[in-house]
C-alpha cells in the first residue's frame, strides 16, 4: 500500500485542552455507534452488512478511527499530519473486507462522508461546550476532514489491492454467470457457473438497463451482489444490470433509486427465467421507454409484434381509407380517444382540446361509416387493440378550444 506523504497543519495548529479530549473520548462509543447506524439509514447496501463477523469488524474500525484521531488531536502545535498506524491499518483492511463483501467504493466512500459529517458535528458540540475557541475549533474542523480524507484513501488502497488479487478472476467468472443467465443456458450450466464464481443463487433476479455514466451511482445503492453484465448489445453506453432478490417491497427501492437515471427495469423473474426479464427491459429501451417495465405493458403488448399491429390498423381502420386524409387524421384521434373514454362525450372533448358539438359532428360522420358495427363487440375490440398505442401522427389537434365555438372547421 502506498500511503500519502504526511501534511503539517497550518501556523495556527491545534491543541485541544487535555479535558476535552478526554471528554471526547468518554464518548467514543456513543458517537461510534451513532456513525454506524446513520451508514446504515443513508447507505442501502450497508443494511445488512452489520450482521456476522464482518459488521463486528467495521464496528471496531470505526472506534479504532475515532481514537486515533483523538491521539492525533491532541499533539501539539504544528503537529505532523501522519494517521497513526493501527488506524492507518485498520481502513486498509476494511478496504480489503469490503471488496470481499462484495461492495463497491462507491459505497464505502459514500460511508465516510457520511461518518465525517457525523463525528464532526458530535465532537465539534462537545468541543464548543468544552471552551475552545473560534479559530481552534476551525483547526479542528479542518483536521476531521483530512484525517478522514487519509483514512478512506488507506481503504480505497486496501479495496484496490483485494481486487487486484483475487478480483479479476471473480468478474470474469461473473462475466461467465452473466451470459449463461441472459443466454438462457440450462440451469445445471448456470448453477455450474454461479459456484465457480462463488456467488448465491437469490430467489429472483431483474435485469436492469442503465445509462454508462449512471452505473456508478447504482451500484452503489443496489444489493452488493448485483452483476454489471456489461454494455447492451447495440448500445455502447448503455450496461445490463442483473439485480438480485428486487422483488415485492424491495422492487420500490429498486426504482427509487432508478428514477430520474434514464434506466429501465424489467419484471423480477425466478433466476432461471432472468432472459425474459432482460428481453423486456430491452424492448422497453428500444421503444424509448423508461423506469418500469410493468407500467408500459400495454405498450409492450400492442407492440410486440409490430407488423401484426399494423395489418389489424389497416384493417380496422378500412371505412376511412376514402376519407380525406386530414378528415380521416381527425377521425381516428376521435374515435381512439371515443373507445379510451368509453363513449363519455365529455371527456372526449377534453382529451382532444375540442368543443362536445365537434365530438358529436365526428361521432357522427364515424357512424355513418362503420354503421352498426361500432355497436358490435369483436369491432371495438380490434379498434380498441389497433388504436391501443398512438402513432405519431395520432397527436390531438387543437382546431378549436374546449369552450370555443362549437362549430368544426370541417363542417
Amino acid at each position: 500500500m502506498v500511503r500519502r506523504e504526511p501534511r503539517q497543519l497550518p501556523a495556527a495548529a491545534l491543541r485541544l485542552p487535555a479535558e476535552a479530549v478526554a471528554a471526547m473520548r468518554a464518548e467514543l462509543p456513543a458517537v461510534a455507534e451513532h456513525v454506524v447506524q446513520t451508514i446504515v439509514e443513508e447507505v442501502p447496501s450497508y443494511e445488512a452488512a452489520f450482521d456476522g463477523p464482518m459488521g463486528e469488524t467495521i464496528r471496531n474500525a470505526v472506534q479504532l478511527a475515532l481514537g486515533g484521531f483523538l491521539t492525533l488531536a491532541a499533539g501539539r502545535r504544528g503537529v505532523d499530519l501522519r494517521t497513526p498506524a493501527p488506524a492507518m491499518e485498520g481502513a486498509y483492511q476494511l478496504g480489503r473486507g469490503e471488496a470481499r463483501s462484495e461492495r463497491t467504493t462507491d459505497a464505502l466512500l459514500a460511508a465516510y462522508r457520511i461518518g465525517a459529517r457525523v463525528s464532526w458535528r458530535e465532537m465539534s458540540s462537545r468541543a464548543v461546550a468544552a471552551g475552545l475557541d473560534g479559530e481552534t475549533l476551525a483547526a479542528f474542523a479542518e483536521l476531521v476532514f483530512a484525517y478522514i480524507d487519509e483514512l478512506s484513501a488507506a481503504s480505497v488502497a486496501g479495496h484496490t489491492d483485494e481486487l487486484a488479487t483475487t478480483g479479476r478472476v471473480r468478474a470474469r467468472m461473473l462475466e461467465r454467470l452473466a451470459r449463461a443467465l441472459l443466454d438462457g443456458s440450462p440451469e445445471d450450466a448456470v448453477v455450474d457457473a454461479a459456484d465457480k464464481a462463488d456467488w448465491n443463487l437469490p430467489t429472483t433476479l431483474t435485469a436492469v438497463l442503465v445509462p454508462r455514466s449512471q452505473v456508478r451511482p447504482v451500484l452503489g445503492s443496489v444489493p452488493a451482489a448485483t452483476i454489471d453484465a456489461g454494455e447492451l448489445p447495440g448500445a455502447e453506453d448503455v450496461d445490463v444490470l442483473l439485480v438480485p432478490d428486487a422483488h415485492g417491497r424491495a422492487r420500490g427501492a429498486l426504482l427509487r433509486t432508478l428514477r430520474g437515471r434514464g434506466a429501465v427495469a424489467g419484471p423480477a423473474r425466478p433466476w432461471a427465467e432472468a432472459r425474459t426479464s432482460y428481453l423486456r427491459a430491452r424492448r422497453a429501451h428500444a421503444l424509448g421507454l423508461r423506469d418500469d417495465t410493468e407500467a408500459h405493458l400495454p405498450e409492450l403488448v400492442l407492440t410486440a409484434d409490430p407488423e401484426a399491429l399494423a395489418d389489424l390498423r389497416a384493417q380496422a381502420l378500412a371505412p376511412l381509407a376514402d376519407v380525406r386524409p386530414a378528415t380521416a387524421e381527425k377521425l381516428t384521434e376521435t374515435l381512439r380517444s371515443w373507445l379510451l373514454h368509453q363513449g363519455r362525450r365529455e371527456d372526449v372533448a377534453a382529451d382532444l382540446f375540442v368543443h362536445p358539438q365537434t365530438v358529436r359532428y365526428r361521432l357522427g360522420q364515424l357512424r355513418d361509416l362503420y354503421g352498426d358495427r361500432l355497436e358490435d363487440p369483436a369491432t371495438v375490440l380490434r379498434l380498441t387493440l389497433a388504436l391501443g398505442v398512438a402513432e405519431p401522427s395520432d397527436q390531438p389537434t387543437s382546431d378549436t378550444p374546449a369552450g370555443g365555438s362549437a362549430r368544426d372547421p370541417e363542417h
